[in-house]
C-alpha cells in the first residue's frame, strides 16, 4: 500500500495514518517526524532544517524532498507507506511525482480527510488538557467531571490550552491550508488517484471508511461499512 493521507489541520491525518499503520503494516511517514529525527541525530541535513527553523524561514522543497526520498529508500518501505500530510504544495507534489517516478514507485491512491471548516474550528478550539499528566479533554465531546479537576489524575486548576488552538489561529492555519496545500487536489484527481472520506464522522467510521476506498486489496481485513450521516 502506497498512499497519501491529505487533510487541513486538525483533520485527523495523524491519527488515521497510525491506525492505518497497524491495521495494514505500512510505515506512518510525516515531513515533522523527518525533521525532527534529523535534527536530533545532528545530520547534515538536520543541521540545514535547525538553522531554517531558527531563523524563521520554511525548509525549502529540495531539503524535504531530498528527506523524504532518503526515508522511502529505508527497508520498512519496501512494500509501502503512508505519507501523512505530504506533499504540501503543487511544487512538492511534482517533486514527489519525478521522486517517485525515478525509483519506479506508484502511488495506489490519494485519501483527502475533507471537513466542514466551521465545525473543525469548534472541534479544535474547544480542546484543553490537563497541564499535570496531559490528559486530553474538549468543552463539548469530553468535559472533566468537576469544572476545575482533571478526572485522570486529580489535579486542580490545571487545565491549559494551546495557542494555535485558538479560534482565530485555526481560521489561519485553514486558509493557508486553502491557498497551498487545496490546490494538489486536481492534481492527483486527474490522475483517478484522489478519493474522499468525511472527516467530520467519528474517528472509528472514518478509519473504517478509509479502509473501505482503500480495499481489501490495498488493505486487508473486514471493514464494517461506514455510518451515512443524515
Amino acid at each position: 500500500m502506497r498512499i497519501i493521507l491529505l487533510g487541513p489541520p486538525g483533520a485527523g491525518k495523524g491519527t488515521q495514518a497510525r491506525r492505518l499503520m497497524e491495521r495494514c503494516g505500512a510505515p506512518q511517514i510525516a515531513t515533522g517526524d523527518l525533521f525532527r529525527e534529523h535534527i536530533k541525530n545532528g545530520t547534515p541535513l538536520g543541521k540545514q532544517v535547525e538553522q531554517t527553523l531558527k531563523d524563521g524561514h520554511l525548509v525549502p522543497d529540495e531539503v524535504t524532498i531530498s528527506m523524504m526520498a532518503d526515508r522511502l529508500s529505508q527497508p520498512d518501505c519496501k512494500d509501502g507507506f503512508i505519507l501523512d500530510g505530504f506533499p504540501r504544495s503543487v511544487a512538492q507534489a511534482k517533486a514527489l511525482d519525478a521522486m517517485l517516478e525515478e525509483k519506479g514507485i506508484k502511488l495506489d491512491a490519494v485519501v483527502q480527510i475533507g471537513v466542514d471548516d466551521e465545525q473543525l474550528v469548534a472541534r479544535i478550539s474547544g480542546r484543553f488538557s490537563c497541564g499535570a499528566c496531559n490528559e486530553g479533554y474538549h468543552d463539548v465531546t469530553k468535559k472533566p467531571a468537576k469544572s476545575n479537576c482533571c478526572d485522570n489524575c486529580g489535579a486542580e486548576d490545571q487545565f491549559k490550552r494551546r495557542d494555535d488552538d485558538k479560534p482565530e489561529t485555526v481560521r489561519e492555519r485553514l486558509n493557508v491550508y486553502y491557498e497551498n496545500t487545496a490546490p494538489i487536489l486536481p492534481h492527483y484527481e486527474s490522475k483517478g488517484l484522489l478519493k474522499t472520506v468525511n472527516g467530520m464522522a467519528e474517528m472509528d467510521d472514518v478509519t473504517e471508511e478509509i479502509q473501505v476506498v482503500l480495499g481489501k486489496k490495498l488493505c486487508p481485513g473486514t471493514p464494517k461499512a461506514p455510518k451515512i450521516a443524515g
